[in-house]
């Protein structure tokens, strides 16, 4: 357990945060968010020692080891395989099974494992090191943003292997459904101050609402109520006949204090740029084809059909050729073999990595979206440099002092400058935290025209995705179907190759016995949850009802001057509200257990 008592932490006049406590007990789980330079970063340094507060106390048991995803490289082997054993100790010192295990899951090939670390990319050298980190299995992991440079593949490994892990986790992360499907709680940063609630990131974002909703009412109430004081002390002060009730309503001012407003945060907001077409297929290609080595091409034989309103996602491993794909489609390649075909009035508009090196370090934001359309007003340039979250003098920054993610930013505005009914989108959420990408799924949804979209993110692929090209099986091919029904009727063939094989039995009667048999078992255990879980929702709904009940009598209350009532009013609705959230847990760990019971069942009657 970490118990973690007011913390703060300031960098001159900013303050980060002010004051925060939380506890990290055994097996939790945390998802944190906030968003960018909200501190979350910085925390974790601070747990890590590398930094320090200004004020508060961490107390961390003797013996509980904390590890950390490095971004820097540090090797010191010859090989893959030795550089990651070298994170081994004690029992475990030898297990070059487990190690090999991980890196496969990390996309990783046995011809990789005898090669020199340092002659991987990048992104594959920080694979290694959550490898050499996962070895180490610490008391707590700590992961900052630890799919970055991870495929989709190894993105589904490692979710599992870190809801399996034992220890404790803090996860910052930009994927929302990675996010939920690995961690207990959710922890906030915002606003300077901390909040950590039992369940995924949804529940987290209706409690900020809920909590935000009721501290205007009361704001507006209060100010109400203060206009109200104030209009009568200036009346009244000034008769003799009222002048001792105006003294005691002054005083009575003096004593109410004053609500400040809630601060705003600022979000990336906006909408694409869609030029009107009469065409109903926006892009056919047919038998396309293209390789750097035309002994082993990246793609052949492609063929598929875009339809105008459609979104058309590019997924596989890294390395196999999405991106190029994508700019082969985009123009920015040649085609090599085959035919695409697009409607006259077809116009594109194309977010990538190249785009992004392409702007110009000596412009300022502004004259890089000036440079898409010179017909611009600045009011709309003004307007989509607010949207990208640089309003006012931000919006004259050079791009040269811009960081990656500011960049991106710049790119996405450069994008909805520009009129277009077709857009190639490759990773466009790098960078962006769940709030903008949040506002870009939204934004894609809405946008008229159809989307091309190179993305690892699962959760963009079940809000998005209407077909898919999967590179995968050493070839390209197009499926006309959502994520989802890709899993269901395909599936990842790494995912395949090591699932646990069906038990067959010859003897069909002794199956269909042992059938019924699991059935009645598993009703007999499930009822009892069922009943539970009725009886819980029940209690909730109820109790639900009495709090809206109880709000609004504070809310009539707080006009009139019965400061009792509005005392008990409150007491009331603080302990009927507990009530519900230990509800809300006791129907999340019923509904869990339930599922989790009915799962297991539905595994031993599939192997029968």
């Amino acid at each position: 357990m970490i118990q973690v008592t007011n913390l703060s932490k300031h960098f001159g006049v900013q303050t980060l945060f002010e004051n925060i406590s939380f506890t990290l007990a055994h097996g939790n789980k945390i998802g944190f968010v906030g968003r960018n330079g909200s501190g979350k970063s910085t925390l974790f340094k601070i747990l890590l020692g590398e930094e320090e507060a200004d004020s508060g106390e961490i107390l961390i048991p003797k013996n509980y080891t904390i590890g950390t995803l490095r971004q820097h490289i540090l090797f010191t082997h010859k090989t893959v395989r030795e550089e990651c054993a070298s994170a081994l100790h004690g029992d475990e010192a030898f297990d070059l099974y487990k190690i090999e295990k991980m890196l496969f899951g990390l996309g990783f090939s046995q011809e990789d494992l005898d090669k020199d670390p340092m002659n991987f990319s990048g992104g594959y050298q920080i694979r290694l090191n959550l490898v050499k980190l996962l070895a180490t299995n610490p008391s707590l992991l700590l992961l900052d943003e630890p799919t970055n440079y991870l495929d989709i593949i190894s993105m589904r490994w490692l979710q599992t292997f870190l809801k399996e892990f034992k220890g404790e986790i803090i996860l910052i992360t930009h994927d929302r459904d990675f996010m939920d499907a690995v961690t207990t709680h959710t922890m906030g940063l915002r606003r300077k101050s901390l909040m950590i609630v039992e369940g995924n990131s949804s529940k987290y974002y209706a409690k900020l609402e809920e909590d935000d909703e009721r501290y205007l009412k009361t704001k507006a109430n209060l100010d109400k109520k203060r206009a109200e004081l104030e209009d009568f002390v200036t009346r009244q002060k000034a008769r003799a006949s009222k002048a001792v009730m105006a003294q005691s309503k002054a005083k009575q001012l003096e004593k109410m204090g004053e609500m400040d407003d809630l601060e705003v945060e600022s979000s990336l907001h906006f909408s694409f740029n869609y030029k009107k077409t009469p065409a109903k297929i926006m892009l056919e290609a047919k038998d396309v084809s293209f390789g750097y080595d035309p002994a082993h091409p990246l793609f052949q034989s492609l063929s598929f059909k875009l339809e105008k309103g459609k979104c058309l996602a590019i997924i596989g491993k890294n390395g196999k050729g999405k991106s190029t794909l994508l700019n082969v489609i985009a123009g920015e390649l040649p085609l090599q073999q085959g035919t695409l075909s697009f409607h006259p009035e077809t116009t594109f508009a194309h977010f990538g990595q190249t785009n992004i090196q392409r702007l110009n370090l000596k412009n300022s934001i502004i004259d890089e979206i000036y440079e898409v359309d010179p017909l611009l007003g600045i009011t709309r340039v003004r307007a989509i440099c607010g949207g990208m979250m640089f309003s006012g003098k931000m919006a004259e920054k050079e791009i040269s002092i811009l960081s990656g993610g500011e960049r991106s930013r710049v790119m996405l505005g450069k994008i909805i400058a520009t009129p277009a009914n077709l857009l190639f989108l490759d990773e466009p959420t790098n960078h962006l935290d769940m709030y903008s990408i949040d506002s870009l799924c939204e934004a894609i949804k809405n946008f008229k025209g159809s989307t091309i979209l190179v993305t690892h993110s699962e959760m963009m692929l079940r809000e998005l995705a209407d077909a898919l090209i999967i590179f995968h099986h050493d070839k390209a091919e197009f499926f006309d179907g959502n994520y989802d029904a890709f899993l269901e009727k395909i599936g990842w063939e790494e995912e395949i190759d090591v699932a646990p094989k069906k038990v067959v039995s010859n003897d069909y009667n002794e199956n269909k016995k042992l059938r019924a048999k699991l059935i009645q078992e598993r009703s007999s255990k499930l009822s009892p949850l069922k009943k539970q879980i009725d009886q819980c929702e029940a209690k909730i709904m109820k109790l639900e009802e009495d709090i809206k009940v109880k709000n609004d009598a504070l809310i009539a209350c707080s006009s009139g001057n019965d400061i009792g009532e509005l005392g008990r009013l409150s007491k009331e609705i603080k302990s009927a509200e507990e009530t519900l959230e230990k509800l809300y847990e006791q129907f999340e760990t019923l509904h869990v257990n339930h599922d989790t019971l009915f799962d297991t069942y539905e595994i031993q009657l599939k192997n029968i």
